[in-house]
């Protein structure tokens, strides 16, 4: 049989059945007279035979047009068996570096709590839609935000079709999560930080590193990862310049890429390259990492010294839990490390073309600069109704009211009857 072509045959079991006589009957009266089963055989394209059997044909026929079907790719052979816990652990050694170490960390934590909820031994191409279903579902029954089970779904969907289209585990059209739909809800509008509450963020940091954190976040619009790998030669002190882009492996540097892979150049204010520079003055000597304090400088030599760094762990701990301390002390908020990258571009928009911000954002779609970083404030809202009246121009004021839906009009009585007395 050649890989472009998948049969399907009778796959017989039991004894041979005989005639009266004893004598074995002829193949071509087995089907009336022997159990059988559907078996779907191709071979594969080092020339092996393949073979999987099914209780009627119409399970046997969908199961060789998919066959078929990878065979018309280039893809003949049956996929691999494997469990989905050994999957996870396998995804998770393939994708290091491939991708970045926080989108990385979300595959793992989806991938852990679906095996948690279907059973790490479950081999996976038994799980279906069904256990999809009643993944989405039970999420949704903890109380989750609906944001967070969609991010889920679009996190599960995409894993599964790279076992599908890479690692041939899974064939075409069985992706488990497909044809889950995400939940639809109203969005909140995104969180903004007001210079008001930024100053009185500014006020409570104590050290000369989380000013200068705090004013770069607020300033640049670069993502937490990003401002947590900057390197001094990053900033150009003459040009007042920061510079996002990838670092590759050197002496104390470890690798990484920004999450749109490209060089951003983003203009700083004076003050903000100034409040760097005072940091720089005290910061950890030899340290290539602008926001690294003096003990985790210590600690980060020893473990890399000794072999122990992973390069998925934070350069920096306990930001967002300092910054949220932070927020309680200023008396202000609650607000997160990333609303001050939303407030910037907010802050952007209101004064560069939309084009302009994108690309300091760092957005590769203009549309997820619109949807999720531009937040309306009260004084959007103010400058809208000042536009609006400008539109309508003055309007008189006075006689606007009909006078037939008054009391001081002319009541008009019914045919045959005498009109209501007018009051005085």
């Amino acid at each position: 049989m050649a890989t472009e072509k998948v049969g399907i045959h009778r796959k017989y079991h039991g004894k041979i059945p005989t005639d009266k006589s004893g004598q074995p009957l002829p193949k071509s009266e087995w089907p009336k007279k022997r159990t059988f089963r559907w078996a779907v055989r191709w071979f594969g394209s080092d020339g092996k035979r393949f073979s999987k059997s099914f209780k009627t044909r119409k399970e046997a026929e969908r199961y060789a047009k998919d066959v078929q079907a990878r065979a018309d790719k280039g893809r003949p052979d049956k996929p691999k068996t494997i469990t989905l816990g050994t999957f996870k652990s396998e995804h998770e050694r393939i994708m290091r570096g491939q991708v970045a170490n926080k989108t990385l960390k979300d595959h793992i934590r989806a991938l852990r709590l679906f095996a948690y909820h279907v059973g790490g031994n479950v081999p996976l191409f038994r799980i279906n839609a069904r256990h999809a279903e009643s993944f989405v579902s039970e999420r949704l029954t903890q109380g989750l935000a609906v944001g967070t089970v969609n991010k889920d779904i679009r996190t599960l969907k995409g894993i599964f079709n790279l076992a599908i289209e890479l690692r041939g585990y899974l064939v075409e059209g069985t992706n488990p999560f497909a044809k889950i739909k995400q939940r639809k809800f109203t969005p909140k509008s995104p969180n903004y930080v007001p210079k008001e509450d930024f100053r009185q963020l500014f006020s409570s940091a104590d050290t000369a590193l989380w000013k200068a954190l705090l004013a770069t976040a607020y300033t640049s619009g670069a993502r937490e990862d990003e401002l947590l790998n900057l390197t001094w030669s990053d900033v150009d002190f003459q040009e007042n310049q920061l510079h996002v882009t990838r670092k590759d492996k050197h002496s104390w540097i470890q690798p990484w890429q920004p999450k749109d892979h490209e060089l951003r150049t983003i203009p700083l204010p004076e003050q903000n390259v100034n409040l760097l520079a005072a940091w720089q003055s005290v910061a950890p000597e030899n340290c290539p990492y602008i926001f690294m304090e003096h003990e985790r400088w210590d600690y980060y030599q020893l473990r890399v010294v000794q072999g122990k760094w992973r390069t998925e762990q934070s350069l920096v701990n306990n930001v967002l839990r300092r910054f949220k301390t932070l927020c309680r002390k200023a008396k202000v908020g609650p607000y997160t490390v990333h609303d001050l990258r939303r407030s910037c571009i907010t802050n952007w928009a209101r004064e560069l073309p939309i084009h302009v911000v994108q690309k300091l954002a760092g957005h590769s779609d203009i549309r997820t600069t619109q949807k999720y970083y531009l937040s309306i404030q009260a004084e959007d809202i103010r400058k809208a109704q000042r536009v609006q009246a400008k539109m309508l121009g003055k309007i008189p004021t006075n006689d606007l009211t009909d006078p037939k839906l008054t009391h001081s009009g002319q009541k008009r009585a019914f045919p045959g009857r005498k009109a209501f007395p007018q009051k005085t």
